[in-house]
C-alpha cells in the first residue's frame, strides 16, 4: 500500500536544482515553490514517464523477479481519474500487478519529479491525489479487506505515513495478530524526522525494517541514538518494542556501493554489493526500491535472509543500468 505516483524522470543541470533549491541526493514533497517545476522540467528537458511511487516500485521489480504466476502482489492507493491516472492503470497492468486503486475526482494523479544530475537523484514528489487515500473509502470495504487477509508478507514504504497512518496501523496490526510478515521502509530523511510520531507507532509491528544510510542517520538522530555506525543502529533499531514476538525484527541497511548491513538474531552482518563498472551507471532512481523488490521476491518463496539480499542485491545492480525504475524482460538471478 502506497503512494501511486506517475514519474517524470529527467537529466537536468546544476542551475535546475540551484533554481528550486534542491540537493543533488535527496527526496522531498513538492511546496508552494516547486509549482512551476513540473511545467518547467517538461518543457525544458528530454523527460521519460514511468509508473511509480516507492511501494509501487519494489511491487513491479518483485513481480519481475518472480515473473510466473503473474499478479503475485496487490497493491493499494489513490489516483485521480484523468490521464495520468490511465497511465499508471495501464503500466500496472503490464508490470502484470493487481492494482486496486481507489479513484477520486478532487485531486489529479500524483506525479514524482526525478532530477538526475550525474550519478545523483533529487525527487520531487508532489502527491495530490496520492494524499487522499482513506481507510474507510477503500481499505475497508470488504473486497479489499479480503485481499488483505489472503496475503501472507506486507510491505509499506514509510511514505505512506504522511498520508494514512489509520490505513498502515490496521495492516500492521492484522499482520501481527496473524504472525504474517509486515515490512517498513524508513523511506526519507523527512520521515524519520518530521513524522517520528507516527513512525513510531508502526514500529512494535514492524518485522522487517528497510532504510539506507542517510535515513538510518535521521533515525538514529530522531531516537536519540547517539551514534551513527550503522551496525550500531540497525542493532538499536532490532531492539525497539515488539508486538509479536513469535518473530524478531531483522533490520536491513543498504549502504550504496558499500555493503548491505543486516541484523541476524544478536549479531550483524554485512554483506557486499555486486561490483559494478562505474560508466554501466545510467541513473541511481529507482535502486532502494529495486533493491526492496528483489528481497521480497524471495521472502515470499521462503528463502533464507541471504538469498533475499543476494536478489535485491541482483534487482539494484540491473535498475542502475537503466533510466527510472525500468529493466530488461527477464531477470537472470539464480
Amino acid at each position: 500500500m502506497g503512494n501511486p505516483l506517475l514519474d517524470i524522470c529527467a537529466v537536468v543541470d546544476k542551475d535546475f536544482l540551484d533554481k528550486y533549491g534542491l540537493k543533488p541526493d535527496d527526496q522531498i514533497l513538492a511546496e508552494e515553490k516547486h509549482k512551476e517545476m513540473f511545467e518547467e522540467i517538461v518543457k525544458k528537458f528530454k523527460v521519460e514517464y514511468h509508473a511509480g511511487g516507492a511501494t509501487q516500485n519494489s511491487v513491479k521489480v518483485a513481480q519481475w523477479m518472480i515473473q510466473e504466476p503473474h499478479k503475485v502482489a496487490t497493491f493499494f492507493g489513490c489516483i485521480g481519474k484523468d490521464k495520468f491516472g490511465k497511465i499508471l492503470k495501464e503500466k500496472a497492468e503490464e508490470a502484470h500487478v493487481d492494482a486496486h486503486y481507489y479513484e477520486q475526482s478532487q485531486e489529479p494523479t500524483g506525479t514524482c519529479a526525478a532530477c538526475i544530475t550525474g550519478d545523483n537523484r533529487s525527487l520531487v514528489a508532489n502527491l495530490a491525489a496520492a494524499n487522499c487515500y482513506k481507510k474507510e473509502k477503500h481499505l475497508d470495504l470488504e473486497e479489499n479487506w479480503k485481499l488483505v487477509e489472503k496475503a501472507q508478507v506486507y510491505y509499506i514504504a514509510g511514505f505512506f505515513l504522511t498520508v494514512s497512518l489509520e490505513s498502515i496501523l490496521k495492516v500492521a496490526k492484522h499482520a501481527s495478530e496473524n504472525n504474517r510478515i509486515f515490512c517498513l521502509n524508513l523511506s526519507a530523511p523527512f520521515i524519520c524526522e518530521f513524522f517520528k510520531e507516527a513512525l513510531m507507532k508502526v514500529m512494535p509491528y514492524v518485522d522487517i525494517l528497510f532504510g539506507n544510510e542517510t535515513e538510518a542517520t535521521a533515525f538514529a538522530r530522531g531516537q536519540g541514538f547517539e551514534t551513527e555506525d550503522i551496525e550500531e543502529i540497525a542493532k538499536k533499531a532490532q531492539s525497539l518494542p515488539k508486538e509479536n514476538k513469535k518473530r524478531q525484527r531483522t533490520v536491513v541497511f543498504t549502504q550504496g556501493k558499500e555493503g548491505t548491513v543486516m541484523t541476524k538474531g544478536d549479531k550483524v552482518e554485512t554483506f557486499p554489493v555486486l561490483e559494478i563498472d562505474h560508466s554501466l551507471i545510467v541513473d541511481t532512481n529507482g535502486a532502494g526500491d529495486a533493491f526492496v523488490g528483489g528481497f521480497l521476491s524471495q521472502l515470499v518463496q521462503d528463502k533464507t535472509f541471504e538469498q533475499c539480499i543476494r536478489a535485491g542485491h541482483y534487482a539494484a545492480n540491473v535498475i542502475i543500468r537503466h533510466a527510472g525504475c525500468t529493466f530488461p524482460e527477464k531477470p537472470d538471478f539464480h
